[in-house]
Formats: structure tokens, sequence, C-alpha cells
């Protein structure tokens, strides 16, 4: 009886240890060519955190709700912009007043061009009426008064002439300064409107609004946030593999992609970060050896068109370590 119970329960042990090896084993083991290493993680979008820019003001209008999908610019937020337009208007008639003042510079400096001209003929004559009398004067004609008064009016003439002069190189400075100012009015009147455009929060590409930081009828800051929106197109998985694997995968490196939830499809993706630091194994253990374990986290850039694969979803990750690392 004593060999029978030792038989028996030799068949029971054995049979056990079947079970174990084919059922129970392969749910904490997972099998991976040799040539393939196979990680998981967690799909993450690239977000981007919206605010305005150099805008202080109560939000007027706030359409959306987080989980909306909004395309490529389309009216995110809106402030209330009766003050910005103000400065906009003021502006504008800072512009109208230094276009008429560079007008009458402009006509200031063709008078002066003129009166200078016209100072340089009668120098010209005046010139010409001293020699005469000068030479009248010589052979006795002329008096010497006569002589006098032409000598006289030349030097006259000719002071003029140079303070037109002066006031026409006045006039041309002048001409610089209103184009300067017209330019100087212009660049406000556009900056203005650059911040009146600031009023408006579009979004800078298609997304899913993750989260509403503000609410209509709060007064915003420039720069706090208002929306975070996430970029579906272009999601990435991170991931984390150990230390022995690093040096088998390599930047640009293609990786295939499956999760759970879509056992029929397949996504390429390839890696576009490799951690140069170890961390501590992202997630909770029990055991001291699992606590101590260092791992290197990776990014692998995955194109979803369809938007099939969502932010947080767990996918397994396909390394094949044969294949040489794709060019970007």
């Amino acid at each position: 009886m004593t060999r029978w119970r030792i038989a028996l329960l030799l068949i029971v042990a054995a049979a056990g240890g079947a079970v174990l090896a084919l059922v129970v084993l392969p749910l904490f083991t997972r099998h991976a060519a040799p040539d393939t290493l196979v990680v998981s993680g967690n799909i993450e979008a690239h977000e981007a955190v919206l605010g305005f820019e150099q805008v202080q003001a109560r939000i007027v209008e706030l359409p959306f709700d987080e989980g909306q999908w909004v395309e490529a610019g389309t009216l995110l937020a809106r402030v209330d912009d009766s003050t910005y337009r103000q400065d906009v208007a003021v502006d504008e008639s800072a512009v109208e007043v230094q276009q008429r003042q560079l007008a009458s510079a402009e006509e200031s400096v063709e008078a002066a061009h003129k009166t200078v001209a016209s100072d340089e003929a009668d120098s010209a004559q005046r010139s010409l009426d001293a020699a005469r009398a000068q030479d009248l004067w010589k052979t006795g004609v002329a008096s010497t008064q006569t002589r006098d008064l032409a000598q006289t009016a030349l030097k006259q003439s000719r002071a003029a002439l140079e303070r037109d002069r002066a006031l026409a190189r006045l006039a041309v400075k002048n001409l610089a300064v209103a184009r300067a100012n017209l330019e100087s009015a212009r660049q406000r009147l556009e900056l203005a409107r650059v911040t009146l455009g600031y009023t408006v929060l579009r979004s800078p590409f298609s997304g899913v609004i993750l989260v509403r930081q503000a609410e209509l009828g709060e007064v915003m800051l420039p720069g706090a946030p208002v929306v975070t929106l996430a970029d579906l197109d272009h999601i990435w998985l991170r991931a984390y593999v150990n230390e022995p694997d690093l040096p088998k995968i390599h930047w640009g490196q293609a990786a295939t992609l499956h999760a759970d939830g879509l056992p029929d499809r397949r996504f390429t993706g390839r890696i576009s970060f490799i951690s140069s630091q170890a961390e501590f194994t992202p997630k909770s253990v029990e055991t001291h050896a699992e606590r101590v374990t260092l791992v290197y986290r990776i990014k692998v850039d995955v194109d979803n068109p369809g938007h099939e694969l969502k932010p947080g979803m767990p996918v397994d990750a396909s390394i094949d370590l044969r294949a040489p690392s794709a060019a970007r």
C-alpha cells in the first residue's frame, strides 16, 4: 500500500508540474524570438498648453469642452477686446497725423529748394552788377556811392543765399524726422493690431482638448493656461528597457506596436529617444530586488492617422534587433 501511495503522489506531482508549465507560467512569462526585443508601455500624445499672449481681459467666448475634437485654426477662446480695439483706433489716428506732417515736411523742402534757386539767381545778378559798377567807377563814369551800393547788395544777396541754404538743410532733416515718426507710428499700429489678434485663441493643430483650465467670464492673465490640446495624429509610446538590452537598440530603429484592444491591427513606429540616465522601475513592486532594478526610458514615435491609439492605452512594441536603424 505504501508503494502505491508513493506512486500515486508522484503521478499527481507530475501532473501538477505539467499544468504549471503549460498553463500558469505562460501567463507571467513572455516569450520572444532571440532577435526580437519586446517592451511594454503606455501611449502618450504630444500636448500643448495654450493661453493668451500679452493680454489681460475677461473670457467672453469658450465654445469647447474637454474631450472634444477641434480642427487646426478653430477658435478655442476669446477675451473682451474693446480696450485693444480702442488702442488700434488711437494708433490709426496717430498714423494719419504723421502722414500729414510728412506731407507738410515734403512741401517745406520743395519750397526751401526753390528759395535757394531764387537766391542763387539773385546772387549771380548782384555779382554782375557789382562788377559793372566797379568798372564804371574806375573809368570815372559811376560814383563811389553807386559802386558801394552795388557791393552791399551783393553781400546781402550772398548772405540771404547762405541763410536759405541752411534752412533748406534743416527742412531736409525735418523731412527725415517726419518719415521716421511715420514709420514709428506705423510700427506701433502694427503692434496694436498684433496684440488685438492675441485676444483670440485658435488651435495651432488638429487635436482633442484634454483639459480646459479656464471658465467663461474668468479674467485671464498673460500666459495663463486655458486649454491643453493633444495631437492624436502623432503619438508616442513611453517604454523602458533593462540595462543589458540597452546596447541592442538604436535611435531610429523600427518597431511594431500592437494593443490588446486591437488584436488585428499593427502599427509601425521608430525609436526617437533613448535616455542616457537610468531610473528605478516606474511601477509598484513588492520585493527589494525589483525596487532596485534600473531601467532606461525610451520613446517610440507612432503615426496614428485613424486615432485608434489613445493616450494611456497599454501597448506592446516588438523591436527587430536584426534590422538596421531606420533613417529618419
